[in-house]
């Protein structure tokens, strides 16, 4: 007697009439906010010539990603909010997870790319222009944007082939964890796929990003003062960056369905998709001479 489930109900943030309107008021702030913090260092990057370089290039991907990611599920959370409209169709269920999921896994190969960058450019300075060509940051950006859609492909298509008997997602947005506890078919050998490729993509993306920066450490000790401070500034607001988006993925993504906690997985979803994306801007930007120029230009 079980039927297709043709669409879901997401969870809102909350049923109170003024506590809606109070998040909708916030959630919104935030989402223009980092969207026009975004475009606007896209703009200062490509309008500026003495922005075109590796460094650079590879911000200009991550805030692209970084307007995309919180597009992908604030609107919609924005619609349930001051709306009540909680119901999102199959076809929407399934884009909205496979987009997400293709931005974060994205968002993670490229900060691991950011990452020997960084090395490269402290470690090995008179070889880092022939080291790091155009050339090359063209094809890893091709290769972490094809990565990540690839493993959203999957994870989607291992997702929704699945016979599904309830209809309620407790989120605000389509995710793995809770479209797969809707499931009653069997999950455990495709958890188990998921959670492998996850771990070896993202695992991956780790170490390296872990090498890199233990070799920046190791070099930046050895430096003079006035050297390391400049090592310390060029390197650390990408640092911040990795530990705040790596902990909140990992904290989410990298474990059994069976482990899931609604309430906190919606506080932990919201620091990689929404506040990580505003904060980034910021932490890349207003510790950096050249962006802040070419910001002025721009306004």
């Amino acid at each position: 007697n079980l039927s297709t489930v043709s669409e879901f109900v997401l969870v809102g943030l909350s049923d109170a009439p003024a506590v809606r309107v109070l998040l909708f008021a916030l959630f919104l702030t935030i989402y223009l906010a980092t969207v026009a913090g975004n475009i606007t260092i896209l703009v200062a990057i490509s309008t500026d010539t003495r922005l075109h370089n590796p460094m650079y290039f590879f911000l200009g991907n991550l805030s692209l990603l970084d307007v995309l990611c919180p597009t992908i599920t604030v609107p919609k959370m924005l619609e349930a909010l001051l709306l009540e409209k909680k119901v999102i169709s199959f076809v929407g269920c399934m884009l909205q997870l496979f987009s997400l999921i293709d931005v974060v896994g994205t968002e993670i190969l490229l900060l691991a790319v950011m990452a020997y960058d960084r090395y490269v450019a402290i470690c090995h300075p008179l070889q880092y222009v022939k080291i790091v060509s155009m050339k090359l940051c063209t094809h890893l950006a091709i290769g972490t944007w094809a990565l990540g859609f690839f493993n959203s492909l999957l994870h989607t298509s291992l997702i929704f082939t699945l016979l599904f008997c309830d209809s309620k997602v407790n989120q605000y947005y389509c995710d793995i964890s809770p479209v797969l506890a809707l499931s009653c078919s069997p999950t455990y050998s495709r958890e188990l796929v998921t959670l492998t490729v996850a771990g070896v993509l993202g695992g991956s993306a780790f170490v390296i990003t872990l090498i890199s920066y233990v070799c920046i450490l190791l070099a930046i000790l050895s430096m003079n003062s006035e050297s390391r401070h400049k090592a310390f500034s060029t390197c650390g607001s990408h640092l911040t960056a990795v530990c705040l988006f790596y902990g909140t993925t990992i904290c989410t993504y990298v474990r059994p369905s069976s482990t899931y906690s609604p309430r906190q997985d919606r506080i932990v979803s919201m620091l990689y998709g929404i506040l990580t994306p505003l904060l980034n801007p910021i932490i890349y930007s207003l510790r950096n001479r050249e962006v802040k120029h070419a910001l002025r230009k721009v306004v």
